[in-house]
């Protein structure tokens, strides 16, 4: 999948798709309204953008995800690890870990999840 990005006006928007879909459209307008001030064709124009980049869909007038809120941020670590640490987590922990020291919690927590993804592949 090509990389996928928003701006941090997409972000609000989104995150009002993904806390109250499926919604009518209508609906979502009056929600950009209150939240972003925004007017009916902005909400449509910026619906119909991130609809062709394959985030959302409007069918029939009912707005909803094709990527969840957990994809998609899934998918932006994904890309920004590629494009950052040329996709090697170690690398990427190993770098968090030179400026940030990790609590037993975390290291437990971290060593659940690679067993778990282990079990997995």
């Amino acid at each position: 999948m090509s990389e996928i990005k928003l701006g941090e006006v997409e972000s609000r928007f989104a995150e009002i798709i993904w806390d109250n879909e499926p919604l009518h459209s209508r609906d979502l307008v009056k929600l950009c309204e209150e939240a972003l001030d925004w007017n009916r064709s902005t909400t449509y124009t910026v619906l119909r953008k991130l609809s062709d980049r394959g985030i959302f869909k409007n069918e029939g007038g009912m707005v909803s995800s094709r990527l969840s809120r957990k994809e998609f941020y899934a998918l932006q670590s994904e890309q920004f690890l590629d494009k950052t640490f040329d996709g090697s987590l170690p690398a990427f922990i190993a770098a968090f870990t030179r400026r940030k020291a990790l609590s037993k919690k975390e290291a437990e927590e971290i060593r659940r999840m690679i067993d778990q993804a282990a079990g997995e592949n």
